[in-house]
């Protein structure tokens, strides 16, 4: 990783996301780092007296060293827990590259390196204009890929590859992630996915209700990044 960052998108919703992004930057920091967090857009969000937080932002927050400024980890925030560039057409907003940009740079004065987690999977839309492969271009980060270990994360998870790569961006690596631990025949997928995609295993990571991020960091290899 060059201020280094990598963005972290998912082959779905509900993949675990946050949860690999806050073990990575939990892996990251055994490591002697300065790791940061950052959630650039973020819909399903509650109004409190600072304004609307999301969840997924401010577990990032708390797994970071130095923690961010919320805004500038989260700069777009959106009440509904819908698509995000829908929530910001209804919102009156545009999501835009500069404001992202911005607060990407006040992040990168304090860290050695950034972990930028996207919102749903590689092809959700940011706007009518925007997709999250600009935003992965626009702050020249590479993309570590979360697979939700469960039926169907074969086509999901070569699928996103391929679009990845067909759009110009470098995949660093990706990390299994336990989401369904009655999964049939989990390691033979696995396997599949080893051999299938051309970027590196990162770790499996074991998601149990209840597991903390921190928990799992040992499984994740940070130093191949």
């Amino acid at each position: 990783m060059s201020v280094r960052g990598v963005f972290v998108t998912g082959t779905d919703t509900g993949v675990g996301k946050t949860f690999a992004s806050c073990a990575l930057l939990a892996a990251l920091r055994a490591r002697g780092l300065r790791a940061v967090g950052m959630k650039p857009v973020a819909s399903g969000c509650r109004a409190t007296a600072a304004g609307l937080r999301n969840e997924d932002a401010e577990a990032l927050i708390a797994a970071s060293a130095p923690a961010p400024a919320y805004a500038d980890c989260n700069p777009f925030a959106f009440a509904e827990p819908i698509a995000p560039h829908i929530a910001a057409r209804d919102s009156g907003i545009e999501i835009g590259l500069e404001p992202i940009r911005a607060a990407h740079a006040h992040l990168v004065r304090d860290a050695d390196v950034i972990v930028v987690e996207g919102v749903g999977g590689w092809m959700a839309p940011l706007s009518d204009t925007l997709m999250q492969a600009d935003l992965a271009r626009a702050l020249e980060l590479s993309v570590v890929l979360v697979v939700g270990l469960r039926l169907g994360c074969l086509n999901h998870a070569l699928l996103s590859a391929r679009a990845i790569a067909a759009d110009g961006c470098v995949l660093a690596g990706w990390i299994a992630n336990r989401v369904d631990p009655a999964m049939a025949r989990a390691d033979a997928n696995l396997a599949t996915l080893r051999a299938r995609i051309a970027a590196p295993l990162l770790g499996v990571l074991d998601h149990t209700p209840g597991c903390a991020p921190e928990q799992v960091a040992n499984a994740l290899d940070a130093a191949a990044l």
